[in-house]
């Protein structure tokens, strides 16, 4: 079981590379994904997560499920909704469990990439679903949620974790 890379990981503020080789080995590392991800009940994990630093994420929320390799995110909605928002990578120091702040995220969303064996992927998102792409896509990033708080609100979440 891959285990997940918690706030203080400089792998978690490094940008990823894209996914070059669509090989066995990249099949394996997605179903580990999703083991690691179901393994603590998240909705979402990204590589570099898991110390891997390769643009790819998987997912599974309201009956929705997949992975995208080589994400580009565009907004098609900008206005701001704000809602709860955790992550398997800022736990809480004791309970192991995500710390959770509300965070504004875009209305709607298009993500665009390719999957395992590279075929197109294209998912137009609202609602729960915009809200971790675009979490998932900001991981690729080397950008953590607690990055779109109040620099006071962020460091609260940060001594907790």
């Amino acid at each position: 079981m891959r285990e997940i890379r918690v706030v203080g990981d400089p792998v978690l503020r490094t940008p990823a590379e894209p996914v070059t080789d669509f090989d066995r080995e990249l099949r394996r590392l997605i179903e580990e994904m999703f083991q690691a991800m179901y393994a603590v009940n998240g909705v979402g994990l990204a590589g570099p997560q898991i110390g891997v630093l390769r643009r790819l994420f998987v997912y599974d929320i309201n009956k929705r499920k997949g992975h995208v390799i080589n994400p580009t995110l565009k907004v098609d909605d900008p206005e701001e909704i704000l809602d709860e928002e955790g992550c398997l990578s800022v736990p809480d120091r004791e309970t192991r469990r995500p710390i959770y702040a509300t965070v504004a995220r875009a209305a709607g969303v298009t993500v665009e990439g390719v999957d395992r064996l590279r075929r197109p992927v294209r998912i137009q998102a609202r609602g729960s679903l915009a809200r971790c792409l675009q979490h998932e896509t900001e991981h690729l990033d080397g950008k953590l949620y607690v990055d779109r708080l109040p620099k006071n609100e962020a460091r609260k979440i940060m001594l907790r974790a």
